[in-house]
């Protein structure tokens, strides 16, 4: 069986764990906060263009000629995909934020029983 000392610094290293997650989960989110609004500026411009105006798509080093209409398809997809994953973060973030609650509750506890010299 584990001292109480052992399971505090256990208890310590998966906290510094769960806010190491917590950390690159709002760095993703971020991303996909900065990738949604240069889409947003897209469906903007794209919806200023006549039907009947050239629209071009960068595919690696080319430029490759697109419909308009379909480009406007693509990138409201695109929006409705990363506005989904940006709410699928938000929940995961919060799931870890009410999990680090619970585990600083319970170093608090194992701090109390180390201080306390028992078990």
């Amino acid at each position: 069986m584990q001292s109480p000392q052992q399971r505090l610094e256990e208890a310590m290293n998966e906290w510094q764990n769960m806010q190491r997650e917590i950390e690159k989960i709002e760095q993703n989110k971020q991303k996909l906060d900065t990738q949604l609004r240069e889409n947003e500026m897209v469906k903007k411009e794209l919806d200023l263009v006549e039907a009947d105006s050239t629209v071009y798509k960068l595919i690696g080093p080319c430029l490759i000629k697109q419909d308009p209409s379909e480009a406007s398809v693509t990138v409201a997809k695109r929006i409705e995909y990363l506005g989904s994953e940006i709410k699928r973060l938000d929940a995961v973030g919060r799931s870890e934020e009410a999990k680090m609650v619970e585990k600083k509750k319970q170093i608090m506890e194992l701090q109390n029983k180390v201080r306390a010299g028992g078990r």
